[in-house]
């Protein structure tokens, strides 16, 4: 999901603009947009609402092309999981898919606390729309009509349970295929078909009790390699075959592996819950791929659930205690966290992160979207502006000066373009 010195991403999404929001993260998975440039500030002249439609409860982040925002929700007491296309100019509904969701059932503790409805972000390839119920199924639907192509149900295929959390992660696209951490397991499927290429890392890592993270595509060692955050230990995936080519074992408390690891420089950046934070350098030897600590920082930057963004060598995330923090990925060195300015646990505990260029937009969990500057030296809010009363866990989508904001009980769409002309 990243921006990095020598690696390349490449994503063959047919019938899509440059600057669509086709997936976790955005259209590389590092939350980084391109387009138009941002304005600087996100005042009611600039940022103005277009429209907002109420919806069931949900955690997934919206998807965006050029005429549609894609959404889902859970209903009914959470009976049925769906997913709706809007028009995305008028916020009104195109079509509805939906199928049976949690009901009566309830995710595991600690996440119980935070509701049982649909999590994960869908994505959009090759006119399909991949989307991932709580249930530890995946539906392929027409993004013309909703109508649904296939639909893997892992639990049944497997016989796999269902994960105490539900589905959490969200599939990834590439070129045919769709990469899913489901039963029990790490999988490759064909798009047209919903055939399953080849399913690895059975139950390993952790993955017996389901995953939290979300899959990124990374070159290591000149190799393009699918990176994996399980719940006990990082791997990297040979694409081709799905062989496992190297561990690393990554500690967190309850498997808690959250966040969506970050590519730099021939290493990965991770953090965990309550265990701290790492850089490991990955490198292959002969024929044996190896996997080093390069620097480890102590469980007060413990990164918990918001996936960094990448800007000049370092990572900008909120951390556990609810600061937000720079880190040269190089030394391991934290440049500064948010609290020597603002006092402790200002963001609470959920962060979505888009960057483009040495701008971050943030949007925390209770509904403030904030302007800030990716400068090493010092903790710079450029502007901030409350843009929902409701929590917003939902992961913010940028595309073409709008914003999709997915609140916990509708989608707030905005303009966001300048009132006078941009000065670079």
């Amino acid at each position: 999901m990243k921006i990095v010195s020598f690696f390349i991403l490449t994503f063959t999404v047919s019938n899509l603009c440059g600057e669509d929001w086709t997936q976790w993260r955005g259209p590389n998975r590092d939350g980084v947009a391109g387009g138009k440039k941002w304005p600087v500030t996100l005042k009611e002249s600039n940022l103005n609402l277009k429209w907002r439609v109420k919806l069931g409860s949900s955690y997934s982040g919206a998807l965006l092309d050029k005429d549609t925002v894609y959404v889902t929700e859970s209903v009914g007491a959470n009976k049925n999981d769906v997913v709706q296309a809007l028009d995305r100019a008028t916020g009104k509904v195109k079509w509805k898919q939906q199928w049976p969701g949690t009901g009566k059932w309830r995710v595991t503790y600690p996440g119980r606390v935070n509701g049982s409805w649909i999590r994960s972000t869908p994505a959009l390839a090759n006119g399909k729309l991949f989307v991932a119920g709580m249930h530890d199924n995946l539906l392929c639907l027409e993004t013309e009509t909703g109508k649904k192509i296939w639909e893997i149900n892992f639990p049944k295929q497997f016989k796999t349970s269902i994960p105490g959390f539900g589905c959490v992660c969200s599939p990834m696209v590439d070129g045919k295929f769709v990469y899913m951490q489901a039963g029990a397991s790490f999988c490759k499927i064909d798009q047209a078909s919903g055939k399953i290429i080849w399913r690895t890392m059975k139950g390993e890592g952790g993955l017996g009790g389901g995953g939290f993270s979300s899959p990124v595509f990374a070159t290591l060692d000149k190799k393009r390699q699918i990176l994996i955050q399980a719940r006990t230990e990082l791997a990297g995936i040979d694409i081709d075959s799905g062989a496992v080519l190297w561990r690393q074992p990554v500690k967190a408390y309850l498997g808690m592996n959250i966040l969506t690891p970050l590519p730099y420089e021939g290493g990965i950046f991770t953090g965990t819950y309550r265990a701290g934070s790492y850089y490991y350098k990955i490198n292959k030897v002969n024929e044996s791929w190896t996997s080093r600590e390069k620097w480890k920082n102590g469980s007060k930057s413990s990164a918990y659930m918001s996936s960094p963004v990448l800007f000049e060598g370092h990572a900008y995330l909120l951390i556990q205690d609810g600061n937000f923090a720079c880190y040269d990925l190089k030394t391991g060195e934290e440049r500064w966290r948010s609290d020597k300015q603002f006092g402790s646990g200002r963001h609470g505990k959920y962060m979505s992160l888009v960057r483009q260029g040495d701008q971050i937009l943030a949007l925390d969990q209770g509904g403030t979207l904030h302007l800030i500057r990716a400068n090493p030296e010092k903790f710079q809010i450029i502007d901030s502006k409350k843009v929902s009363e409701q929590p917003t866990w939902g992961h913010l989508a940028v595309s073409d000066n709008q914003l999709a904001v997915r609140e916990l009980n509708g989608i707030a769409f905005y303009d966001w373009k300048s009132s006078k002309p941009i000065i670079p």
